[in-house]
């Protein structure tokens, strides 16, 4: 994605072996099969990278110099205001690419947002120069370029609808839903919730009160524990 600055620098390890590239390919089945010479320049260029959890991939404003895939892992891509508040974009996983990072190649743009890694990462990396040329030059390559990006693209405008028409207490019982443990706990802190939902974590912290009242949970320190959930569910398939 980008290699210029402290937390994360692209290593230039050895090219890549058949195993590698076949796992590679197996993530990205729409690259398989290419075999047209540009796409074999992009190939030959391709490095592996292994990037601990934790890791600023890239910050807002830095420039973007790498394409990465990533085959196993996840990086949380995320916006901070000047007011701090937060809101999780999306999460680039295994078998995907970043949206921001293919915008700011195709736009010579700087990022406008910040990507951490949650987990380990192992990724292929493509330099900006073996990636322009692939656009440019390969049809397939390019096919899987924007066809990734358009479907990413959908996702972040189904983000913005939620964020900007959405009610808290629907979006906020279905994250409950989406993350709860088998034994009914919801392990996390408000405001990281906020920053999922992309709210203020005030906001958060009022409707779980509402919720608790309600019956439907328990809040103790760092976990919720939901009590009742069939009437969650049931509000949100008839809110009222």
């Amino acid at each position: 994605m980008q290699n210029n600055n402290d937390d994360f620098v692209v290593p230039a390890p050895p090219r890549l072996d058949r195993a590698v590239i076949d796992e590679w390919l197996a993530h990205f089945p729409e690259l398989d099969g290419l075999d047209d010479p540009v796409w074999q320049k992009v190939l030959d260029s391709a490095r592996p990278v292994e990037i601990p959890a934790g890791t600023t991939v890239f910050r807002d404003g830095d420039g973007c110099q790498n394409y990465m895939f990533v085959m196993e892992g996840s990086i949380r891509v995320q916006k901070m205001a000047e007011n701090g508040r937060e809101i999780v974009l999306y999460r680039v996983n295994a078998g995907e690419a970043c949206i921001l990072t293919t915008s700011c190649l195709l736009s010579h743009q700087r990022y406008p947002a910040e990507g951490i890694t949650e987990t380990d990462i192992r990724a292929i990396s493509i330099p900006v120069a073996r990636f322009d040329e692939g656009v440019a030059g390969s049809a397939g390559f390019r096919n899987f370029v924007f066809s990734s990006y358009g479907r990413r693209i959908a996702d972040l405008i189904m983000l913005v609808e939620d964020v900007a028409f959405g009610r808290m207490d629907i979006r906020l019982g279905q994250y409950l839903l989406d993350i709860v443990d088998d034994e009914g706990n919801v392990a996390g802190t408000h405001q990281a919730m906020a920053a999922e939902l992309g709210t203020a974590r005030e906001v958060v912290s009022r409707q779980l009160k509402e919720f608790e009242r309600r019956g439907w949970l328990k809040l103790g320190r760092g976990v919720i524990s939901i009590s009742d959930l069939s009437a969650l569910k049931d509000h949100l398939s008839t809110p009222v």
